[in-house]
């Protein structure tokens, strides 16, 4: 595949959240395209099974995201990334009414500033080479409303905001800033929320004019085209990646 503009071979890719769900979906089409990656996760036995499965392409490192402090030391023991996926994330289902200003701080900190924080700290040596991608895991509730998900949606709606002011700020120096947002996919996390309440699951399925859910796969290959050459004028863009959710009716 080197010869393909789709082809990610060179490229050092650290996935933050990349054991599970999406992240190693992400992971695991990278690979595929050629990539080496990172993967990053508070959980090592998570790890270490996602970095089995991928092969000798693939490597981890035990990290939390929210120990602001250690992003550059995250980077220094990574290597000389070219690409850095800000997946990792947490959720939190509570009407606004009942949400907590703790409760709410801790879900933009790992979402928001952590994602920052680790950006500011692989962009340096990206410029340097000026070559990189940045890619963020947005969501649907960056696009339209839901409910019970107000400090989540917040956070994934700032996140368009610093995928437009990085993008901008960086663009001149050969490093690539998007977003995927995901609509609602196949995994762990998914079944947890819809396996026991099978009206929630046929209004989703209802409002998605592909009839389904998607496939970790699904935007792992949206995220190997993002970050390849094949989309080497892209930059600053969210992308849905949904079954066409937001724009069924």
């Amino acid at each position: 595949m080197t010869d393909s503009p789709f082809s990610l071979a060179g490229e050092i890719a650290l996935i933050t959240g990349g054991a599970t769900g999406i992240g190693f979906g992400i992971a695991r089409c990278m690979v595929e395209a050629g990539a080496k990656v990172v993967l990053v996760g508070r959980r090592e036995a998570e790890l270490a099974q996602a970095q089995q499965a991928l092969g000798e392409a693939a490597s981890y490192l035990v990290h939390d995201i929210t120990e602001l402090d250690k992003a550059g030391n995250l980077m220094q023991q990574a290597g000389p990334l070219s690409i850095l996926v800000n997946n990792a994330g947490i959720h939190l289902k509570k009407l606004a009414v009942d949400t907590t200003p703790a409760e709410f701080d801790q879900v933009l900190q790992t979402h928001i500033v952590a994602a920052h924080a680790l950006t500011a700290a692989a962009l340096p040596a990206m410029i340097e080479r000026k070559h990189g991608n940045i890619l963020f895991t947005a969501s649907m509730t960056s696009l339209f409303g839901m409910p019970k998900v107000v400090a989540y949606a917040a956070a994934k709606s700032a996140m368009l905001g610093m995928v437009r002011t990085l993008s901008t700020e960086v663009a001149a120096h050969g490093v690539r800033v998007n977003a995927i947002a995901p609509g609602w996919i196949e995994t762990p996390m998914l079944h947890r929320a819809l396996d026991n309440d099978p009206q929630r699951k046929n209004r989703i399925l209802a409002r998605t004019p592909m009839e389904r859910f998607g496939q970790p796969e699904d935007i792992g290959w949206a995220a190997v085209y993002l970050c390849s050459p094949a989309a080497s004028f892209l930059t600053g863009v969210v992308l849905p990646v949904d079954g066409g959710a937001s724009i069924g009716f």
